[in-house]
């Protein structure tokens, strides 16, 4: 079976593949204070019943790129795979500098390559709301970066003195009339607004309507306030396209 890890800024996704299929799904807190022991017996514990015998990892903290790799090593007796621009990315990765690109973009450019028809744009809903769009050529060409949700409502509680820290929830009006459904307007119901606005720039920059895709947790109640619905919403996309990779990276080269 494949395990396939994806590290970000506010937790670790893992994913176990069986051939095509994701039978299992498991996420833990990026925590760069952590042990290495802590994560080895993390690993023993959720895949004690499971054969693993490959993985790929794919993580935008540069602090437990080393430790998760070595715990997996540690555990499971085989060097997992690293997902970087030095690997075959499956993409023609067609930014000024490819090595910019984080490795979750990475995935999901190429995931969304590989299931959908192009031009295609990927939003992802995580610490940051990013764009991953790949051409109608079938290149990454780059994308939009912005403060995701939970970043915004952490940003307003911590730099004034009297906005509460809320979570993300159903904003119930555009007009708020208490402090809470202000915020949620302003966060939620604006973040959809400049998701329209912007994928309506990029297609305009694309050259024509583009497939729409969203994953990461926030994307169905995002959804609710667009003008413009998803085309697909996926919320394994990375995972998926973390297994497409390695699958990529193992076949035998051609003689």
């Amino acid at each position: 079976m494949l395990l396939t890890a994806d590290i970000g800024n506010t937790s670790i996704t893992l994913g176990l593949f069986e051939d095509d299929a994701l039978v299992e799904e498991f996420r833990l807190a990026s925590d760069k204070d952590l042990p290495l022991e802590e994560y080895e017996v993390l690993l023993k514990s959720l895949f004690k019943d499971f054969k693993i015998d490959g993985c790929i990892i794919s993580s935008v903290v540069e602090e437990l790129n080393e430790k998760f790799k070595t715990a997996v090593k540690n555990v499971f007796k085989f060097e997992p795979l690293f997902l970087s621009v030095d690997i075959n990315t499956g993409i023609k990765i067609a930014l000024q500098n490819p090595r910019e690109a984080g490795a979750d973009r990475i995935a999901n450019a190429a995931g969304a390559y590989v299931l959908y028809e192009k031009p295609v744009i990927v939003i992802d809903f995580g610490t940051a709301t990013s764009f991953d769009i790949v051409n109608k050529e079938g290149e990454f060409i780059g994308g939009v970066i912005a403060p995701g949700l939970n970043l915004q409502l952490k940003t307003l509680n911590k730099f004034t003195s009297k906005l509460p820290r809320i979570d993300a929830a159903i904003s119930k009006r555009a007009i708020g009339d208490n402090t809470v459904d202000a915020i949620l307007s302003g966060v939620i119901r604006g973040s959809a607004s400049m998701i329209d606005g912007l994928v309506e720039q990029c297609e305009k920059e694309l050259g024509g309507r583009a497939v729409l895709v969203a994953t990461g947790g926030y994307s169905s109640l995002i959804a609710e306030y667009m003008k413009r619905p998803f085309d697909y919403i996926n919320p394994t996309l990375t995972l998926e396209g973390l297994r497409y990779l390695y699958r990529l990276n193992s076949l035998p080269a051609e003689v």
